[in-house]
């Protein structure tokens, strides 16, 4: 068993993943493979996060639109780590507690500590201009804290930007660079504590600032696994809802 961060960077399309320079210069290094692709449809962040989470494609979780506010009803990544008795946490938007964890009340459930839940330690946020930056903070103080097994960082910011300005504006490419310079400060302290990474999107952004369709800019994602595990995979075949698989594989939970 291994302990394992997954990164969700909400809308970011892989024609902006070259402006990753740290995760390319990881890639270079053999220190990381990256893959791009495909995601589920419709191209919604709802139904993504649980096909990234469970391996079930919307059609078959029947999370199939933003606006569905129930809880999953399939077995995910942090359901699994629970019944394997792993720690799991979360840092991200408050739709993930949602789906694993239950109704989201504002008041209460900012911070979430209670180990009879899906997620065990949770840092829960509900607008999409929350800044990335103290996402990475928080995450990084959560690893000391509570050292879990899994942990989910979910950021906003790329998403954000490429809803009010488009999938193709520079505003949209400065956020990317912004997520590269965070994971070049925090990912190597984190693989020092002993974790292991993967680092994806749900959904792309096209020009005009939309998502959910069948587009390129809308569907193509990146898909970076790092450390020495990434030799396990190169030249492998991934599809989004193999992204579980994988992560159980690592945590050594089945």
């Amino acid at each position: 068993m291994k302990k394992l961060i997954l990164v969700l960077i909400d809308g970011m399309g892989d024609h902006v993943s070259h402006k990753m320079g740290y995760l390319k210069a990881l890639e270079s290094a053999n220190m990381g493979e990256k893959f791009t692709l495909l995601s589920e449809l419709p191209s919604l962040s709802r139904p993504l996060y649980e096909t990234i989470l469970t391996g079930k494609t919307p059609i078959e979780s029947g999370i199939i639109n933003n606006q569905i506010n129930r809880m999953s009803k399939e077995e995910s990544i942090f359901s699994l780590a629970k019944k394997a008795n792993l720690k799991t946490a979360a840092v991200a938007y408050h739709w993930v507690h949602e789906l694993y964890n239950g109704p989201f009340n504002i008041e209460e459930d900012i911070e979430v500590e209670d180990l009879e839940k899906n997620i065990n330690y949770g840092r829960f946020y509900w607008e999409d201009s929350y800044p990335d930056s103290h996402l990475f903070s928080l995450t990084n103080k959560l690893i000391k804290d509570k050292n879990p097994d899994f942990l989910l960082l979910h950021t906003m910011n790329i998403d954000d930007a490429g809803h009010k300005y488009g999938g193709l504006s520079k505003k949209y490419e400065n956020r990317v660079h912004k997520l590269n310079y965070y994971f070049s400060h925090y990912l190597p302290m984190w693989q020092e504590a002993g974790y292991e990474i993967i680092i994806t999107s749900d959904h792309g952004m096209d020009e005009k600032g939309n998502h959910g369709g069948d587009s390129k800019l809308e569907r193509e994602v990146p898909l970076w696994i790092l450390g020495d595990m990434s030799k396990d995979y190169k030249e492998k075949k991934i599809d989004q809802k193999d992204i579980k698989k994988i992560c159980c594989d690592i945590l050594g939970v089945s």
